[in-house]
C-alpha cells in the first residue's frame, strides 16, 4: 500500500517591510544586517567604529567547517592542575576575572561534564555544517573571492599520543558530522611545509574550512555590499536604547533612530546593555592577542598552522605571518597583559622561524561566551521588537553569516533551517 504524501506545510505570509536597527558591526551584525536588506527591510547598521575593526578583525580567520565540538571547560585534574600555576600559552586567568564571571564559569565547567557536553555538541554542530554554505553567498555576492583560500588548516603535534587522539577524534567527527581531513605522518608534514621544525612527528590536515587573509577586510567587503544594496551604515558610539511607544529608540552620538525592531549584535559588549533593559543572560569574555611577523632568510609558511598541544596559532595573513594566542579569562577591561604572547612567541620561534614584529603593539579583543558554549540568537524575552545576535565565543567568524540567515528568518516569521529552541535566550 503506498504511503500518503506528507501535508505541505502552509507557507508564512510575506512580512512586510520594516525599519531594523542592527547594533554592532562585527561578523555577526554586519551578516545580519546584509540579510535583512537582502529580504526589503530598511536597515540601519551602527558601530562605533568601522566595520570589522573590533573582534572581527583579530581573530584567526579561518571558517572553521570542521569545528563542530565547541571548547569545553577542563574537567580533568592533570589539565587543571597544569593550568593553576597560570603560566601556559593556551589559557591564563585573573583571578579578578574568576571571581567576577564565577557563576557563568561554574555552569560552564557542569556543562563539560560528558553527558551534558555529549547533548549540546549536535545542537552546535548544526550551525557550525551551515558555515561555509552561509559565507559563500556573501563572498560571491560582495566580489570578495581574492580575500579566501580554501586549502584547510593544520593541527601539527610533537608526540605521538596527542597526535593519535587528534586522528581518532577527526574520524568520529567525519563519520558523524562529515568532516574531511587526511592524516599526515611527518614525511607529509615537510613536504606540505617544510619550513616548519622537523621535530613534528604529524599532523592532522582539515580539508574543509576557508583562510581570510584579512579577516577584518571580509567583514568590510559583507559592509560595503549591504550598503550597495541600499543599507544604511551609521558610524558612532551608542548612547541609549529604550522602547518608544510601539518602537524602539537608539540614540547614536546624538542622532535619534527609531525603528520597528533592533537586534542586539554587540559581542562582548551585549550583555550590559540587556542589562539595563532589565533582562540579565549569563555572558562572559575570553580574551585574546594577536601579533604580526615577518618571515626570516625566505621561509614560508604556506598554510594556516594550529600547534595544539602548546595553544596558539600561526597565519600567513595580508599583514604578516599572525600570532593568535589561546584564551585569557579576565574582566573585559583589564589592562593588558602580554606575558601570555610572549611565551606563545617562544615557542612559535622553534616551529617556523619568525622575523621581527610588525605592529607597534600586541592587538587585544575579547571573545562573548556562554555557559552552555552555544550562541544567544532569538527573541529578548518579554521586550517586544528586540532580538538578540552574540555569544558565539571563539566562532562569531564562523557563525556570522548563519545567524544572519537564521535570525531574518524568524524575525520574518518562516520556518527556519534548524531548530532554534537550542539558542534561544529563554532557555536560560
Amino acid at each position: 500500500m503506498q504511503e500518503a504524501a506528507p501535508m505541505a506545510q502552509p507557507r508564512p505570509e510575506p512580512q512586510p517591510p520594516r525599519h531594523i536597527v542592527v547594533l554592532g558591526a562585527g561578523m555577526v551584525g554586519v551578516s545580519v544586517a546584509w540579510h535583512l536588506r537582502r529580504r526589503g527591510h530598511r536597515v540601519t547598521l551602527v558601530d562605533r567604529n568601522a566595520p570589522g575593526r573590533e573582534t572581527s578583525f583579530g581573530n584567526a580567520g579561518i571558517i572553521q567547517r570542521e569545528a563542530v565540538r565547541p571548547y569545553r571547560f577542563p574537567r580533568d585534574a592533570g589539565t587543571l592542575l597544569r593550568v593553576l600555576p597560570n603560566r601556559e600559552i593556551d589559557i591564563r586567568y585573573r583571578p579578578t576575572g574568576m571571581a567576577r564571571a564565577a557563576l557563568p564559569l561554574f555552569q560552564y565547567w557542569r556543562n563539560s561534564a560528558p553527558g551534558r557536553y555529549a547533548r549540546i555538541v549536535p545542537e552546535y554542530a548544526a550551525l557550525i555544517s551551515r558555515a561555509l554554505d552561509a559565507h559563500a553567498g556573501m563572498i560571491d555576492a560582495a566580489g570578495a573571492g581574492d580575500l579566501i583560500r580554501r586549502d584547510g588548516y593544520l593541527k601539527v603535534f610533537r608526540t605521538e599520543q596527542a597526535w593519535r587522539e587528534q586522528v581518532l577524534e577527526a574520524k568520529q567527527d567525519a563519520t558523524e558530522y562529515g568532516v574531511t581531513h587526511r592524516v599526515l605522518d611527518r614525511a607529509a608534514v615537510a613536504e606540505l611545509e617544510p619550513d616548519l621544525d622537523s621535530a613534528l612527528i604529524g599532523a592532522v590536515h582539515y580539508t574543509q574550512p576557508w583562510t581570510a587573509t584579512d579577516p577584518g577586510a571580509l567583514v568590510a567587503a559583507y559592509a560595503e555590499h549591504f550598503q550597495r544594496q541600499g543599507g544604511r551604515f551609521v558610524r558612532g558610539a551608542l548612547e541609549t536604547l529604550s522602547r518608544d511607544g510601539e518602537q524602539w529608540r537608539a540614540v547614536v552620538d546624538g542622532l535619534a533612530l527609531h525603528a520597528d525592531q533592533v537586534v542586539l549584535a554587540l559581542g562582548p559588549w551585549s550583555g550590559e546593555w540587556l542589562r539595563q533593559q532589565g533582562l540579565q543572560v549569563p555572558l562572559f569574555v575570553k580574551r585574546g592577542y594577536h601579533m604580526h611577523y615577518d618571515a626570516q632568510d625566505g621561509a614560508r609558511l604556506r598554510h594556516w598552522i594550529m600547534d595544539a598541544e602548546t595553544g596558539y596559532l600561526l597565519a600567513p595573513m595580508r599583514a604578516g605571518i599572525r600570532l593568535t594566542t589561546g584564551a585569557e579569562l579576565a574582566r573585559q577591561d583589564a589592562t593588558p597583559h602580554y606575558r601570555q604572547l610572549d611565551a606563545a612567541e617562544a615557542v612559535a620561534r622553534r616551529l617556523f622561524p619568525l622575523g621581527e614584529r610588525r605592529d607597534p603593539r600586541p592587538w587585544l579583543g575579547a571573545r562573548p561566551c556562554t555557559p552552555d558554549m552555544k550562541p544567544i540568537i532569538g527573541p529578548a524575552p518579554g521586550l517586544p521588537g528586540l532580538w538578540l545576535a552574540f555569544g558565539h565565543g571563539h566562532q562569531g567568524f564562523t557563525l556570522g553569516p548563519v545567524t544572519g540567515k537564521l535570525i531574518s528568518q524568524m524575525m520574518d516569521g518562516e520556518n527556519t533551517d534548524v531548530d532554534m529552541t537550542p539558542y534561544r535566550a529563554d532557555r536560560f
